[in-house]
């Protein structure tokens, strides 16, 4: 692979995740951080030694990366993306594509029109990258396997549970994280987004959500919700019974199951974790995920770096990579319409 010079444009919690990624990878070298808040620059610039800047577009100016990876708050993912893409440099966003319908579309819809050559010298146009890294879960590839390959038979609906915990603490040390305007929603948005992506991309798009969110236990503490409980209709007939919440004394496993003609299918998520296959006719399979080898890691999601590492071996080929921004777009329109069913958001 050749050589890519990375920017970094925030340095909250999950950018750690895209250090190490980068770090791992052979061929690519991190080479500025850029952070709208001068702690956050300081806190880089001790831990990287790297130059810092105050906006993605003084640091792509200056330093002329290849590609940057935007680990922002919500409320600013679209602004970077955009202002690389213009450039001429690759993106590796992180989830949700953005806080509201109106950004999303306006990211997608630009897509295309960027006229500056690619700064790696490449041919087309640059590429982008949303992070919905637990498509790369060994579990996650299986089970697609076994669906798009017919051997399962019909599909007749699906379960999937996000039953975490959170505290009053977590939303003081970011406060954005509760806010509608800056983070676009609370648990769907931010915890169980991942897991709607998954329901989508594995049993095909959702044409109708039914059901509401709540706040259940960070009322008066936050404006967002922590509880949500639906329906999701999907194109093909099949329908997800989905439940999340962050009101849990301590997280469990992510749970995702689906009933089929001829098997069932379980999902867990976590050391452990992985795909059960429980045949009707008395087989069973299992196929464990990947172990994280460090706790920072394993929270994210250990496919993180799969994701990022097969985004840079993809990038002179001829096609968008496959997680682009119009697919990420099937997540935000089921949560979007759960809070439009509830009569709360943006």
């Amino acid at each position: 692979m050749a050589q890519r010079r990375i920017g970094l444009i925030g340095y909250g919690d999950v950018s750690v995740v895209h250090v190490g990624a980068i770090e791992a990878i052979d061929g690519l070298e991190l080479i500025g951080i850029a952070d709208t808040d001068p702690a956050g620059r300081a806190r880089a610039e001790a831990a990287t030694g790297l130059p810092t800047f105050a906006s993605a577009e003084e640091l792509i100016d200056a330093l002329g990366p290849d590609a940057v990876h935007v680990t922002t708050p919500h409320d600013q993912h679209v602004g970077p993306s955009l202002a690389a893409l213009e450039r001429g440099v690759h993106v590796l966003q992180e989830k949700p594509l953005a806080h509201t319908l109106e950004e999303a579309t306006r990211l997608v819809e630009s897509l295309g029109s960027a006229s500056a050559p690619r700064a790696d010298g490449g041919s087309g146009a640059p590429k982008i990258a949303i992070c919905f890294q637990n498509r790369y879960n060994r579990a996650s590839q299986e089970l697609f396997r076994l669906l798009e390959g017919g051997e399962l038979g019909e599909v007749r609906g699906a379960w999937a549970s996000v039953v975490w915990s959170r505290s009053a603490e977590y939303y003081a040390a970011k406060p954005w994280r509760g806010r509608w305007e800056n983070a676009g929603g609370g648990l769907l948005i931010n915890q169980a987004i991942h897991t709607l992506d998954l329901v989508q991309w594995l049993l095909g798009p959702v044409e109708r959500t039914e059901g509401l969110v709540s706040q259940k236990k960070f009322a008066g503490v936050v404006e967002v919700e922590d509880t949500a409980d639906l329906l999701l209709h999907h194109a093909s007939g099949a329908t997800t019974t989905f439940y999340a919440t962050l009101t849990a004394p301590v997280a469990r496993p992510v749970e995702l199951e689906v009933e089929t003609e001829h098997a069932y299918l379980e999902v867990r998520s976590g050391r452990g974790g992985g795909l059960t296959v429980r045949w009707k006719d008395g087989r069973v399979d299992t196929f464990s995920d990947r172990v994280a080898t460090a706790g920072g890691r394993a929270y994210w999601g250990v496919s993180h770096e799969e994701l990022i590492r097969d985004f840079y071996a993809r990038l002179d080929a001829p096609e968008p990579f496959w997680i682009g921004p119009a697919e990420a777009m099937g997540s935000l329109r089921i949560l979007k319409d759960a809070y439009s069913n509830s009569a709360v958001g943006n």
